[in-house]
């Protein structure tokens, strides 16, 4: 009998189990390839397209829009056209969504981890493969390893897999190592020290970025590779209007439009996106944190550091990453690359690259890591 792919809703992240179907982007009889966008998903954290794992003839759409379903349930169904509908029927009929026992024996590692760097407690996840350089994933100003959601299971695929929440971030001790772009380097370095990883390939979005950056030269037997996605640390400009709105905000009327500055479309910031957010601003000691933090990375309406405009010398692979609407990091300075690196701006992409089209950035940092 001729084969029929299932369509399963994907996993994104550590700890989604359900998402909603928003709505289908493409109609039964379309011939589907690799990466094609056919569905839009919206979780607890944000929505996005799930893009096609493999190729085929769309014949049935199994999940009805406004279907909330658990991860792994059937969407759609693949199947050339000689397949007949009654074969299609009894595929759909006889389908069996794993259970969340299944689902979290096949995932029997917790999804997060604590460490001990400097007397500081830092939450981190690992993923993926167990051998290998690993990915190392760095988010930016205010934000966590949830930033990642749509690229740590990606990546896993092929590579060890590390993401850290910042000090002073996400679930990470509220207390920083200092207020610079080298404080914070440094102690990147030694969270690697105390997790015994040498090196390795660094992904960094935002502040991240310049992280990242000051790595390769500060560090650079650490550093195997650089992706850096809307990165800090290229220019001067920066919008202050953003980080200290950020830093300022205590209601969800100051947040949520500040939030919206990081999307080309503004609708992706969902209420639990900014109860998420407003959560952590409420711990104490975090407006203290990040106005420090803010006065350090930014000084008159500019960066105070920036370490990528020194990569030249460094001698590492860089892949750069920009959504051309950004509002927060300007897609220009992705003009003061190295030579020699890989440069890719989106069009009608923000500041969130990795979340607004992620399929395509999993394939540039792959691509790049594998080169």
């Amino acid at each position: 009998m001729a084969a029929i792919t299932p369509l399963i809703m994907p996993k994104w992240g550590l700890s989604m189990k359900e998402g909603t179907v928003n709505a289908w982007l493409v109609d039964v009889g379309t011939q589907i390839t690799v990466g094609m966008p056919i569905l839009d998903v919206e979780t607890d954290k944000i929505s996005n397209a799930v893009e096609a794992p493999d190729a085929g003839l769309l014949r049935r759409k199994v999940a009805a829009e406004g279907e909330v379903l658990p991860v792994k349930a059937l969407l759609g169904v693949l199947a050339d056209e000689d397949v007949s509908e009654a074969d299609i029927d009894a595929f759909v009929a006889a389908f069996v969504t794993p259970g969340a026992d299944a689902d979290d024996n096949e995932d029997a590692a917790p999804a997060y981890h604590y460490a001990d760097v400097d007397g500081l407690r830092i939450r981190y996840a690992r993923r993926g493969k167990t051998e290998g350089t690993p990915v190392l994933f760095i988010h930016g100003f205010g934000g966590d390893l949830d930033n990642w959601l749509f690229n740590i299971d990606a990546m896993g695929e092929k590579h060890p897999v590390i993401a850290l929440d910042l000090p002073g971030h996400g679930q990470s001790a509220v207390q920083l190592p200092g207020t610079s772009l080298q404080a914070l380097a440094d102690f990147v370095g030694r969270f690697m020290d105390v997790l015994e990883v040498p090196q390795a390939h660094l992904v960094g979005h935002s502040v991240g970025g310049a992280i990242a950056a000051q790595m390769a030269l500060s560090q650079p037997q650490r550093v195997a590779s650089l992706s850096l996605i809307d990165s800090a640390g290229f220019g001067p400009d920066i919008n202050t209007g953003y980080t200290a709105g950020f830093t300022r905000a205590a209601s969800r009327r100051d947040l949520k439009p500040v939030l919206e500055l990081l999307f080309k479309d503004p609708a992706l910031v969902s209420r639990q996106m900014v109860d998420d957010v407003l959560k952590y601003k409420r711990l104490d000691g975090v407006t203290e944190l990040l106005t420090s933090l803010n006065d350090g990375l930014f000084k008159d309406g500019q960066q105070v550091a920036q370490p990528g405009l020194a990569l030249a010398g460094a001698g590492k692979p860089v892949l750069m990453v920009w959504g051309q609407d950004d509002q927060i990091v300007p897609a220009a300075h992705a003009a003061n690359a190295p030579p020699g690196a890989t440069v890719e701006l989106f069009e009608g992409v923000g500041h969130m690259a990795q979340m607004e089209r992620a399929g395509d950035v999993n394939r540039l940092i792959l691509r790049h890591i594998s080169d």
